[in-house]
């Protein structure tokens, strides 16, 4: 079976911060370099690198990262767009490149610059000027294509998830970030100085009050930052893992799906059932999730409707407590828990959902050496 045997991120930085001036491959090079140091492989075992990019300015970012890491010529480079589940199906991607023998070393993850984002505008035959705009289409169906805060408020009115349980949440997701932020440091690759994620604060029930309203129940304190960052694992087949002899983390099941378009918060949650279906488990057999907070009330359904145990769920705070740098996003949640599992741990669950009404979902477990 496939095994990841190195994971590595940068900090996560809002956009306009420290990483205002670096485009994705800049991210990108370092961490890329960190987890080939940590793998003990050289740029001229890859075979591809697969990289999540969902705001960048198209063409190919994964080449681009690939000439600036060094990796060879012959490496061409795979770039994703899934949104925010990107960066976890990245990973899935390479798992399944790897054990259908089409490569034996695989790089996957993504790389995201809200900060260097390009401005965006649409064009018409009969002679409009353009028009600016921010999200992209998701659907062909415009009532079904909304804005994602307001999706998150129509979630939070649907479910009876109040302002107050939300801020809660966040409050939560910035506590457990501050606590653990100590033990984060092996996750993180410095980058222009910054070693570890910029926006996690103190978060009070003063802050939440005066936080600015988006949309209804949906404010600037329960919704996570736009940001920037990078992050990166190591796929490989059990010849070079044994060769190796690494350990590291399987990916014992892994789904992308599709839900209902306009209710994306919930789209994790059929992918969530399925993969442990298919493992033949019950979620209290679960040891860890991390659960993508876009918006807290997205964690909140996800959580309660996935019949999570909350307590198992994000243990060191989440997007709410670090931002979301939307290609990246997924390939965090694996980073994180490749630096917490430990053998004879049971699995862990990463998921996340995404623009469109899409979840991915993945069941990751910690191995040893051969």
């Amino acid at each position: 079976m496939p095994r990841i045997i190195a994971a590595r991120r940068t900090a996560v930085v809002p956009r306009g911060g420290k990483f205002a001036l670096l485009e994705p491959h800049n991210l990108a090079r370092p961490v890329i370099e960190a987890c080939l140091a940590d793998a003990a492989l050289d740029a001229s075992d890859v075979g591809e690198l697969i990289l999540s990019n969902a705001l960048g300015g198209g063409g190919n970012p994964a080449r681009i990262a690939a000439l600036a890491v060094g990796l060879p010529e012959r490496v061409a480079g795979l770039s994703i767009d899934r949104q925010c589940a990107g960066g976890l199906d990245a990973i899935l991607l390479a798992h399944a490149l790897i054990e259908a023998g089409m490569h034996e070393v695989v790089i996957a993850g993504g790389a995201e610059s809200y900060s260097r984002r390009p401005l965006r505008s649409r064009t018409f035959a009969d002679g409009r000027p353009p028009v600016p705009y921010d999200q992209a289409r998701f659907t062909p169906w415009a009532e079904r294509d909304p804005d994602m805060a307001k999706a998150a408020d129509t979630l939070a009115r649907t479910l009876d998830i109040t302002q107050g349980t939300q801020d809660v949440w966040a409050q939560r997701s910035h506590a457990r970030a501050r606590a653990h932020a100590d033990k984060r440091q092996a996750e993180i690759v410095p980058v222009e100085g910054v070693t570890e994620d910029t926006f996690t604060r103190d978060l009070t029930d003063r802050h939440c009050q005066r936080a600015k309203t988006v949309t209804g129940s949906i404010t600037a304190a329960n919704m996570a930052v736009a940001a920037d960052a990078a992050a990166f694992v190591v796929v490989v087949s059990d010849r070079v893992a044994t060769r190796l002899q690494k350990g590291g983390m399987t990916l014992a099941q892994g789904v992308t799906l599709g839900a209902t378009p306009d209710q994306p918060g919930l789209a994790p949650v059929p992918a969530i059932r399925e993969v442990l279906r298919r493992q033949g488990l019950q979620p209290n057999d679960l040891q860890r999730a991390e659960i993508m907070e876009a918006f807290a009330v997205q964690a909140l359904a996800c959580v309660t409707n996935a019949q999570l145990e909350p307590d198992i769920v994000n243990p060191a705070g989440g997007a709410l407590a670090q931002g979301h740098p939307v290609g990246a996003s997924g390939a965090i949640l694996a980073v994180k828990l490749f630096h917490t599992l430990r053998m004879g741990d049971r699995p862990a669950l990463a998921a996340i959902a995404a623009a469109g009404g899409l979840g991915t979902a993945a069941l990751l477990e910690a191995v040893g050496p051969d």
